[in-house]
């Protein structure tokens, strides 16, 4: 008897790592290393979060209320260890859309109802099927997105005078290259200054915080040498040195239906770029995350974040990265992270408005080069034609239409490539000739039984054999594999042994060969087929007299032979052994 793993209960699921760590026994120490990784994720997320907020259209203080609010309650409420969220480089396009369609308060209200979507996925426990998304769909958009961040920074790195810059990447490209007469030399020379800054840093001291070095470098040159260039101060004022009280967005059902596209797409990336980033904090932790516990924390971030103005929250895998690389032993440096922010921003806000943002874009420059996983999508561009052509055309998607269309289309052609490789992979066989009998299989992972020597020269019983999933996509070809079987035998002995799936499309087919050799006197015995393949066949109608089934393909012979009245059998003659593998037919 095989024992069978229990599956894990409701509160075993959506228990936080917080909860979990705080059992463990933590300590003075542990609190002290998560304090050192908090403050280190936090000197990061200083810029970051400002340079995605005024890269999403938005004021600088709403990227630090989102990392504080949504920050802190990720990692309260997560299913990951590590995690870190707040805003994503990855929401810039989506975020900057909906603000220039509807408004901030639209923006409030998506950001709202996409985490309402987060929590249904979550509590619905439809977060594992995140993981079925294709490696090259993952690769195509992050190499999309990483081209469209740097792009919209290119008015900022360059200095340009562009008072409204389009959203697709063509007619941006084409309004900054008529304001090229415009150009700051002086923006040019922070962005090289914040650029070479953290490439040195990282050179040299990778575990000091190149990103807030380097900003702090150039906002001091600045300052300094009284270049004339743009800063958080000359254009947005400033930021506050409060939290803002909690105030609900204005709502109204005519509002939600304009918004809820956005809304939708901002639910579909955050379940991926937080659950991608949970899963690289598992492989350099060892740890395990719960997929849709996560998903429910990541709900209620993005629920509570818009209320103190802050916008879409996702884990972020550079913060999270850097988390695990301090020394963090659980949540509570991600809330600390939250705490440190929080205290930045009371402490220090006056010295912000001396950002420039030339350093800011320069920050998310290089974020952007470092998304572009150039490896990777090199690999794939040689792996196969199939897996090229479902990243190409996801990262053009992405780049010259839509985040979300590139994800969907990419999916789609991800599962029609998969399906197309499943079916062929599907092989059909029929009375193996008397010296390939005992020999192995090496086409599939089951050994294949040992057959009499003389079946092959049975006239009165045909075997065949089906190895490999049987879904829909391989239905047509099994089908007609059956067909091309000439003899009028009085007896099929089917072996099922190979197949680990079988769908209803298959089990029409097996049906539809039952029949027509019921109608032509012919038995049709079944052996091999596992517990859930034999209940789809009896579901579709095989049952006795028409069909027979037997726990192995022997039974099933001495059944089909044991059926067949003496003195009536044919006399043996050879015949041709027929393969057919991936539609093709192979005689020897």
């Amino acid at each position: 008897m095989v024992a069978r793993t229990a599956e894990p209960g409701f509160f075993e699921l959506f228990t936080p790592k917080l909860v979990t760590v705080l059992r463990e026994r933590y300590g003075l120490a542990d609190l002290k290393a998560d304090a050192i990784a908090g403050l280190t994720v936090a000197i990061v997320a200083l810029p970051l979060s400002m340079a995605i907020a005024i890269a999403s259209g938005v004021t600088p203080d709403r990227g630090l209320y989102t990392s504080i609010v949504g920050g802190f309650i990720v990692s309260m409420l997560g299913g990951s260890r590590f995690q870190i969220a707040g805003p994503a480089g990855a929401f810039i396009v989506l975020v900057s859309a909906t603000v220039a369609q509807h408004g901030i308060d639209g923006l409030l209200l998506a950001t709202m109802i996409s985490g309402a979507i987060l929590m249904a996925v979550g509590l619905l426990r439809l977060g594992t099927f995140i993981k079925y998304i294709p490696y090259p769909v993952t690769v195509g958009f992050t190499s999309g997105i990483a081209v469209i961040i740097f792009a919209s920074q290119l008015k900022e790195l360059l200095g340009l005078e562009l008072d409204k810059e389009p959203g697709p990447l063509l007619p941006k490209l084409q309004a900054i290259g008529g304001t090229l007469a415009t150009v700051n030399m002086s923006a040019i020379a922070v962005a090289a200054l914040t650029t070479g800054g953290i490439v040195v840093v990282r050179r040299f001291r990778p575990h000091w915080p190149a990103f807030i070095i380097a900003v702090a470098a150039a906002a001091s040159a600045a300052a300094l040498l009284g270049l004339p260039v743009a800063t958080v101060g000359t254009r947005f004022g400033g930021i506050p040195q409060s939290l803002p009280m909690p105030q609900m967005p204005l709502l109204s059902w005519a509002k939600v239906v304009e918004v809820l596209p956005s809304a939708l797409s901002f639910a579909l990336l955050g379940c991926i770029e937080s659950l991608l980033s949970a899963v690289v904090a598992d492989s350099m932790s060892g740890r395990r995350h719960r997929s849709n516990c996560e998903l429910v924390a990541q709900g209620v971030a993005n629920i509570a974040a818009p209320l103190f103005g802050g916008f879409c929250v996702t884990g972020n895998i550079a913060r999270t990265a850097t988390n695990v690389r301090s020394g963090a032993r659980g949540p509570i440096s991600g809330m600390l992270h939250s705490v440190f922010l929080l205290l930045f921003m009371l402490i220090a806000a006056p010295l912000a408005a001396y950002v420039p943002l030339a350093a800011l874009a320069a920050v998310l420059a290089v974020v952007a080069w470092n998304m572009v996983e150039k490896h990777e999508f090199a690999t794939l561009v040689r792996a196969s034609r199939g897996d090229a052509v479902v990243l190409l055309i996801t990262f053009l998607l992405v780049v010259f239409r839509d985040l979300t269309e590139g994800i969907l289309v990419g999916f789609a052609l991800g599962t029609l490539l998969f399906l197309h490789r499943m079916a062929e992979a599907v092989e059909v066989e029929h009375t193996w000739p008397v010296a390939e009998l005992d020999k192995p299989d090496t086409m599939n992972g089951n050994g294949r039984e040992p057959y009499e020597a003389d079946l092959a020269t049975d006239p009165d019983i045909v075997v065949c054999r089906i190895s490999g999933a049987f879904f829909f996509g391989a239905a047509a070809g099994v089908g007609a594999a059956l067909d091309r079987i000439g003899e009028q035998p009085k007896a099929y002995v089917i072996d099922f042994s190979g197949v680990p799936i079988l769908d209803s499309t298959g089990a029409a087919t097996i049906e539809g060969f039952v029949r027509k050799a019921y109608h032509q006197g012919a038995a049709v015995h079944i052996g091999g087929a596992s517990s859930a393949v034999r209940r789809v066949l009896l579901i579709h109608g095989m049952r006795p007299p028409r069909v027979r089934f037997k726990r192995t393909l022997a039974d099933a012979v001495t059944t089909a032979r044991a059926g067949i009245p003496q003195g009536t059998q044919k006399q043996g003659t050879n015949r041709m052994v027929e393969r057919i593998v991936a539609g093709e037919v192979f005689r020897e």
